[in-house]
């Protein structure tokens, strides 16, 4: 078995209808009609297919227990589906009549090749205002003006939207609503071509004046697409965390604390630190200028234990370029830039292969 999917069907109409969504996807398929040599095939490809009309005598030949299993038929669930689900492994069921657009996702990630996996980055801060959006922001546009493939994530919905930074507010394209449910795995290629983009920079934000709960499920399928088809993620996490902002702190490399020099945000810091630690192993600080009293980076950094991953200073062309929707020309120079550059070198990133060749 060289096929990266494998259809274990006997019934003509769900072998020519998978055939056919597997051609939709690009995807190289094997049809295999008998259980026992499904079950000699069974460790191979990175995809299942598993037709209704052989899961019973599939789960009768006891096939080891894996991911990637789906049991497909021609029509809705019934109770008898999803016994014959768990009798054989699977982990979704997919109806043929509502779930081509699901199936085709899942063919395509099947064949997707294994690069190596992208960085995750979370940033928040510890008061409102103290610039997380925009330090996400340039984290962001420097890297893909570096030519890494980039995806800003905003995890605030109610932040106001951070296309609006890039002026990407009006472009066609989707947001969180359009993966809000979404389950299974989530190819890299429908990724990438749903979100607008601005250059190598994809942003995925919200819809204004549509409140959206995006089910964990949801996060963690987009998450695992982000990381398998973007150099950096970089997600812009709300002080008040939530279960999206908690979800995404889990699956980042690192996160990054953003506190002000002034001594309340440290001190908001501290117990914004003790809650990020719980799901975070690698938690860093950023201290951004001016510190109207004269408190040190170094001090703050020892007083909350973190380790300092820099000082950034305040920019005060960037609230005007915001307003007037001049960020990315903004962020050409300046503390902002030089700042990203710097994070983004001490990460050691590099473009996927072939995004270096492309």
């Amino acid at each position: 078995m060289t096929s990266p999917a494998m259809i274990v069907s006997a019934d003509p109409a769900i072998v020519d209808d998978l055939v056919r969504l597997a051609a939709a996807a690009s995807t190289p398929i094997e049809v295999v009609r008998d259980p026992g040599h499904a079950r000699a095939a069974w460790h191979s490809p990175e995809l299942i297919l598993v037709g209704a009309d052989l899961a019973a005598p599939l789960a009768t030949a006891a096939p080891h227990r894996r991911g990637g299993v789906v049991l497909v038929s021609a029509d809705a669930a019934t109770e008898e589906t999803y016994r014959l689900a768990v009798a054989i492994g699977a982990q979704d069921h997919a109806d043929l009549a509502r779930d081509e657009t699901w199936l085709i996702d899942a063919l395509a990630a099947a064949a997707e090749p294994a690069d190596s996996l992208g960085t995750t980055l979370c940033v928040t801060g510890s008061s409102g205002g103290a610039g997380t959006s925009v330090l996400a922001a340039g984290l962001g546009l420097t890297a893909a003006r570096q030519g890494l493939r980039t995806l800003l994530i905003d995890g605030d919905p109610l932040g106001g939207g951070l296309d609006l930074v890039f002026g990407l507010e009006h472009h066609e394209g989707a947001r969180w609503p359009d993966f809000a449910e979404r389950r299974g795995r989530l190819s890299v290629a429908t990724l990438r071509e749903a979100l607008p983009a601005l250059g190598d920079l994809s942003v995925l934000s919200w819809r204004r004046a549509e409140p959206t709960i995006v089910t964990d499920e949801a996060a963690l399928c987009l998450l695992d697409a982000a990381v398998r088809g973007y150099d950096l993620v970089v997600v812009d996490v709300p002080r008040y965390v939530g279960e999206l902002g908690r979800t995404a702190v889990r699956a980042a490399d690192a996160t990054l604390l953003l506190v002000p020099a002034e001594v309340r945000a440290a001190m908001a810091a501290e117990v914004l630190a003790s809650m990020l630690r719980k799901d975070t192993a690698d938690l860093r600080l950023i201290v951004r200028g001016p510190a109207p009293g004269g408190l040190t980076a170094n001090v703050i950094a020892e007083a909350l234990d973190l380790p300092l991953a820099g000082h950034l200073d305040r920019d005060r062309r960037l609230p005007t370029a915001l307003d007037q929707g001049d960020f990315v020309r903004a962020a050409k120079r300046g503390p902002l830039p030089e700042f990203c550059a710097g994070l983004i070198y001490d990460l050691n990133l590099h473009p996927h292969p072939s995004q270096a060749a492309a």
